[in-house]
């Protein structure tokens, strides 16, 4: 459990709906939504540790300890009732390991432009190579390696505003907090086989133009969980939270009002 408190930001007073940010992103990237669903929802999302406003703490970070971090930032909040978990990407890795250790505070399940499955060998010698490069030459080198591969190409054509801001977020992660989050997504485990005991509802949402993660694999994902919904985002790539926010927030809320 952590040892000191999380920064968040919350809005609303609805169902209670965490948003856990991706990498390396902090909560910022919800804006898009922390207005837009505070109607239905009580919407809640922290800065994971080492991002946003948040301190890195001590490593080493699992997707368990992000899981509990964010029950620390609940149970200070005195929500006790079930919750329906957001993750994007990265935050997809926790809120699975969120409802696998703490199903009995799930009330639905949001996935984002995740995958269940565990990093093959070459990808945890990429994530090596990340956290060698980003311990040389700064988390700058890795933004800019990744922001060109995040967005539709159409959007950093059409919405530049939106990639400088996508931007401006990255560079501002820390370094341990970077390097924190490489070492528990090469190291988190395969919830693939997991995915069929899910018994709460699901919405999977993926852009349709997801350059980093295959719309395939969240088809998969979604055919696998026993009560999931699969919406595509057209013109979007692996934010389509950013990219396409009216979209988006239409099938969250929805999804809120079926559960």
């Amino acid at each position: 459990m952590t040892d000191f408190e999380l920064h968040f930001d919350q809005s609303g007073s609805g169902t209670p709906l965490l948003l856990i940010h991706g990498f390396p992103f902090d909560n910022r990237s919800w804006e898009g939504q922390l207005k837009a669903l505070s109607r239905p929802a009580h919407v809640l999302a922290p800065d994971l540790p080492g991002f946003g406003d948040s301190p890195a703490g001590e490593p080493p970070y699992t997707m368990e300890r992000y899981a509990e971090d964010c029950v620390a930032v609940l149970d200070g909040l005195d929500i006790t009732e079930p919750v329906v978990v957001g993750g994007l990407s990265m935050g997809g890795y926790i809120a699975l390991a969120f409802v696998r250790h703490f199903p009995e505070r799930v009330a639905g399940l949001l996935l984002a432009s995740t995958r269940p499955g565990a990093d093959s060998e070459e990808g945890k010698a990429n994530r090596d190579k990340a956290i060698a490069d980003v311990k040389a030459n700064g988390v700058a080198a890795l933004v800019e390696g990744m922001h060109p591969k995040l967005l539709a190409p159409s959007t950093y054509e059409t919405k530049p505003e939106v990639a400088a801001r996508l931007k401006g977020i990255m560079l501002n992660a820390s370094e341990a907090g970077v390097v924190g989050a490489l070492q528990a997504m090469r190291d988190r485990p395969d919830a693939t086989e997991e995915l069929a005991q899910i018994e709460v509802p699901a919405l999977v949402i993926h852009g349709e133009e997801d350059g980093v993660i295959p719309i395939s694999e969240a088809e998969d994902m979604a055919a696998a969980l026993p009560y999931a919904e699969l919406v595509r985002v057209a013109d979007a790539g692996h934010l389509p939270n950013m990219e396409q926010p009216q979209v988006f927030n239409e099938a969250v809320e929805a999804f809120l009002g079926r559960i």
